[in-house]
């Protein structure tokens, strides 16, 4: 690793480069780990966000879980110190080998973002002979007067069960037999 004491080494470094401070990481990782233990819970970390080796092993080393929206990711972070009781699977796009992937690897809980993907899971899970833990990611139908091209609270985005849907849903969860909210 280059060790830069002096700032004008930038110079001599083909860009682009990412450069990160793993002291400041490793103070504010600390700062958080205090925080989050103050109210009983746990952080996680998204890895869309930066998938950086060292970064996510400084992350999963203070014991912070992660949000995972690809089998891709879940992979990566299990391989990279993260523990599967600390990994979350968000994402519309669910493939069935990546919910499978999940379910051998005893993740934490999947965001179930349809009644579709629901029913999905319920149906794999019941194949493998597992029990999924899920939790349902509920669209508020709530207007943050975003740009229209990321907007993801109204009921017209692929995000979230919308709040018609929600008896639908829940009724649904009485009837799986291999999901557990």
């Amino acid at each position: 690793m280059l060790e830069i004491k002096n700032f004008s080494a930038f110079r001599q470094l083909e860009t682009p480069f990412y450069w990160y401070d793993v002291d400041l990481l490793a103070r504010t990782l600390r700062s958080a780990a205090r925080e989050a233990e103050r109210y009983g819970i746990r952080i996680h970390y998204a890895v869309k966000a930066n998938d950086e080796p060292r970064i996510v092993e400084a992350i999963a080393a203070a014991g912070f879980g992660a949000e995972c929206v690809s089998g891709n990711e879940i992979r990566y972070v299990l391989s990279h110190g993260m523990t599967p009781d600390g990994v979350f699977f968000d994402g519309v796009c669910k493939t069935d080998a990546e919910i499978r992937l999940a379910l051998e690897a005893g993740i934490a809980a999947f965001n179930v973002e349809s009644l579709a993907e629901l029913e999905v899971i319920d149906a794999l899970a019941a194949g493998m002979g597992k029990v999924a833990k899920v939790q349902l990611r509920i669209n508020p139908d709530v207007d943050a007067q975003t740009h229209k091209y990321i907007t993801t609270g109204l009921n017209d985005n692929k995000f979230g069960i919308s709040s018609y849907s929600f008896d639908r849903a829940l009724e649904m969860l009485r009837r799986c037999r291999s999901v557990q909210c």
